[in-house]
């Protein structure tokens, strides 16, 4: 597989990246790891003369909710690709002044108050236990070379990650406020806490998406305008992906 099939590059894609325009599609595989299916099929393309795979987080067709990705499987499979590096783009609402719709935020923290996910591939048949070092959850290089690939992307921010799938309530994000956190997904963790496990680089592209609950004045969360920032966010995340292969 790896003599056809392998990339140093993967794009995880999250809420509204589901392909890469512009990109040269070469070949897609389903995979199946020891940890079971990823969310979807790895499509290897080109841009530039540089490939990269891409794997959907929620699935092509976007059915699959947070807490259901198999974060492990997603993971291993693109290890198992020939992978070093990985970017997790992320769909979050803001929560702190800066991270207001439709900007773009490399985050440089991540805070879990998620449960009940398969979070580790170190639990069974163990030789010893294994600890792995948290302390920064991004890698640094990575994350500077996202912040060069970009115009305006904020540098640093924690990164709370929530259960889901619903969204948080005012009081819920109040309190991620107090904790230090300044945008909060579903998805960050254990996206980023197992790549370092198996040693892949890894760096998250957030782009805010909307207030979250009680933030700005926000009443309610409008659905339908969180799409539409969507949409235009993801031509800047598009650009930056290019941007960083070049």
């Amino acid at each position: 597989m790896k003599n056809n099939f392998e990339a140093d590059i993967a794009i995880i894609g999250g809420t509204g990246l589901y392909q890469l325009d512009d990109f040269e599609e070469l070949e897609r595989r389903k995979l199946v790891t020891r940890w079971g299916d990823p969310s979807s099929e790895l499509i290897l393309s080109r841009y530039k003369n540089k490939t990269l795979i891409f794997l959907a987080r929620h699935g092509l067709q976007h059915n699959i909710p947070p807490h259901k990705v198999n974060y492990r499987a997603n993971l291993w499979a693109l290890k198992e690709c020939g992978v070093k590096q990985v970017i997790g783009v992320a769909a979050v609402g803001g929560i702190t002044e800066k991270m207001s719709p439709e900007t773009i935020v490399i985050p440089d923290q991540i805070i879990d108050y998620t449960y009940s996910r398969k979070h580790t591939y170190f639990e069974d048949e163990l030789d010893q236990v294994t600890h792995i070092d948290f302390t920064e959850p991004y890698t640094e290089d990575l994350r500077s070379r996202l912040l060069l690939a970009s115009d305006n992307a904020i540098d640093g921010g924690t990164y709370a990650a929530t259960q889901g799938p619903r969204l948080e309530t005012a009081a819920e994000i109040n309190k991620l406020r107090i904790d230090g956190s300044d945008i909060v997904g579903m998805t960050g963790m254990p996206e980023a806490s197992l790549a370092r496990e198996i040693e892949l680089e890894y760096a998250c592209c957030a782009l805010s998406v909307n207030w979250a609950a009680g933030c700005a004045g926000t009443k309610k969360i409008d659905h339908k305008e969180m799409l539409e920032i969507v949409d235009k966010g993801m031509l800047k995340i598009h650009s930056i992906l290019k941007n960083i292969l070049k």
